[in-house]
């Protein structure tokens, strides 16, 4: 490699405050602009192997932001390499993600608005500063306001400083803030009362505690089995390079195995590429509700700043993640990732029940795991990457945090929106997450085959229990759009036609799908058309560099759909032993129930990539035995 930073180390505090200089000083944007982020670029395949081979590769970074003078968002190339502006350009369609300029220009424009004043006062609520403003991103352009940076709002009553405001939600009222213009539309369905109850979660209001629980450690007095250089992560035959997207969040890059003497590919890369959350209630505090978490709200950047003992347990690693402020400036965010290993029970056993004088054989599972969180207003979101002892890759999502919340004075929940609490309904909605999987097994050149468990009918059976795996290379992109099949057991693989195993078989990595709704929202619908990527649970497109969101991207906000993952497969593109992209959208139908009040228990979704024929055999019996009493003597 070159003798600066490696290509895909993130851009530092220092190249962020060099780009923006760079970038304000050519005179492109006004005094009024800001950033919704800035990140190094990621260098192209072509270009990460001239650097394999000592050619130095140019620092470029992107900036993307808005600006109010022009009432647009911006996408900007600087590279800090050549100290230049290599390109700006203003879009047409959408707008930068959500900042901490617009929730305070939200805040100051309502501040002084006597139609939003007068609102409050009708509920009897004086003092605005008693109120905690919950912005929104409106998905589309509303009817009352068709242009400008629109976001909507959403209040709840601040009763004291330290309580749980969203137990208090102010019922029927929204309104729309236009952030550049500071223009203001009060929507009030009418009013309903804000309810009494408090509902705390936190260990002081909560009251009294349960007993009994006694100190679990876990200690590791040798230290843990991995070790870090920079950004790679080295584990029992896994090399894995890590970075933090702003939007995507957790990236994992150039993931291998050491299979013997072979450095075995795996992953070029694979991140969190969109996510939709549509809301199925059509109250008018919740049906235009359908938030892109990644690309509408930065999720990377809203990284939690993680706590041993709290959120990792362990002996543990952390990785920092610097982030550009939406002024320009640069903040670092401590812990940002935990690195850590945990048991997981056994991984293979067995007891030879014809010698009863020899011990059973039996290897514990380890795991390691790459983790963040993130906050993104009421809720938690944290994405766990798991790799195992044999081989297995999974991806798990872990939803928390406090549902959203009606106030409803007749007693009663709906259809579409439960009773979680007296006075307190919550809507029903979906989280959909779709992975961008970048595979390299074996090399570049891969092809996705279905696997569909039939019923054999050939008679070959002889009580006719028979049922067989049913294959089909899956050929062009229209032909890959793809849903999962729980009752045909169907399991997508990603193989290397030309690297065989001693079977003579192209090996693989298997997508085990979890179970996993589809799409809910119509077609021809706001959510609908934006978010399109979630119909299907499986895509494989050709590779290409410029191919990088199954949505918008960064520029999600306000943008009415049609991009992404829809347009890419327009083109058909064969897809049989070639560089490809495996895209896969997962998720949950949440029904809330009281259980979830006021803080909702973690909710689990994800997919595992099984090894399938990748190995020549079980590739952990090399494992020694945890103790002696675990061996045969």
């Amino acid at each position: 490699m070159p003798s600066g930073p490696h290509p895909l180390d993130p851009a530092t505090a220092g190249e962020l405050t060099r780009g923006v200089g760079i970038l304000r000083s050519a005179g492109e944007l006004s005094d009024r602009a800001f950033f919704a982020f800035g990140q190094r670029v990621e260098p192209s395949r072509q270009e990460l192997t001239k650097a394999s081979g000592g050619h130095d590769t140019d620092r470029i970074l992107n900036y993307v932001g808005h600006d109010p003078e022009r009432r647009q968002s911006f996408d900007a190339y600087v590279s800090v390499t050549s100290n230049e502006l290599l390109s700006i350009e203003w879009q047409e369609h959408g707008q930068a993600p959500v900042t901490m300029n617009d929730v305070i220009m939200i805040y100051t424009i309502l501040a002084e608005n006597e139609d939003w004043i007068e609102a409050l006062a009708k509920r009897g609520i004086d003092d605005p500063s008693q109120v905690h403003l919950e912005p929104w991103i409106t998905g589309v352009h509303p009817p009352e306001m068709p242009t400008g940076r629109v976001f909507r709002a959403i209040a709840f009553q601040q009763r004291e400083p330290n309580t749980n405001y969203y137990a208090f939600p102010i019922e029927g009222l929204t309104v729309l803030v236009d952030v550049d213009s500071g223009g203001v539309v009060v929507q009030d369905a009418g009013v309903v009362p804000v309810p009494d109850r408090p509902a705390e979660y936190t260990a002081e209001g909560v009251g009294a505690h349960r007993d009994g629980l006694k100190p679990l450690d876990i200690t590791q007095p040798e230290g843990p089995s991995f070790t870090v250089d920079g950004h790679v992560i080295d584990w029992q035959n896994w090399h894995i390079r890590i970075s933090v997207h702003p939007i995507e969040g957790l990236v994992l890059h150039d993931v291998r195995y050491k299979d013997g003497d072979r450095d075995r590919t795996i992953l070029h890369r694979a991140a969190l590429s969109d996510m939709v959350v549509p809301y199925g209630d059509p109250s008018p505090m919740h049906y235009w509700k359908h938030a892109f978490d990644a690309g509408e709200t930065n999720l990377g950047q809203l990284a939690n700043s993680l706590k041993l003992g709290c959120d990792c347990l362990g002996e543990i690693y952390y990785f920092d993640a610097t982030f550009l402020g939406c002024d320009g400036e640069p903040s670092v965010c401590e812990n940002a990732v935990c690195l850590h290993e945990e048991d997981f029970g056994i991984l293979w056993k067995h007891t030879n029940w014809a010698r009863p004088d020899l011990a059973p054989e039996v290897r514990r599972s380890r795991r390691l795991v790459v983790s963040m969180i993130h906050t993104i207003g009421n809720y938690e979101y944290g994405f766990y990457w798991y790799f195992y002892l044999d081989g297995t890759i999974q991806l798990e999502v872990k939803l928390t945090g406090v549902i959203g919340v009606s106030a409803v004075d007749d007693g009663g929940g709906t259809d579409t929106a439960p009773l979680v609490a007296p006075g307190i309904a919550s809507p029903i909605h979906q989280h959909l997450f779709c992975v961008r999987l970048d595979p390299a097994i074996d090399g570049p050149n891969n092809s996705v085959i279905e696997t569909n468990v039939e019923h054999a009918t050939d008679g070959a059976h002889p009580y006719g229990a028979g049922f067989r795996a049913a294959s089909t290379t899956l050929a062009t992109e229209t032909a890959a759009m793809r849903n999962i099949d729980s009752a045909a057991s169907r399991t997508w693989k990603i193989i290397n036609p030309s690297s065989l195993n001693e079977l003579g078989v192209p090996v693989g990595y298997k997508i085990l799908p979890q179970a996993s709704p589809n799409f809910m929202v119509p077609e021809d619908t706001p959510a609908g058309n934006r978010g399109e990527f979630a119909r299907h649970n499986l895509w494989v497109t050709a590779y290409d560099e410029d191919e990088h969101y199954a949505g918008a991207g960064p520029f999600t906000n306000l943008h009415p759909g049609g991009v992404g993952l829809p347009s890419y497969v327009e083109q058909d593109r064969p897809i049989e032993d070639t560089d490809i992209v495996v895209w896969h959208t997962f998720g949950v139908t949440h029904v809330p129930r009281p259980e979830d009040w006021p803080v909702m228990p973690v909710e689990y979704a994800g997919f595992t990539l099984l090894a399938s024929g990748f190995f020549d055999g079980n590739p952990a019996l090399d494992l020694p035995p945890s103790s002696s009493a675990c061996h045969a003597d």
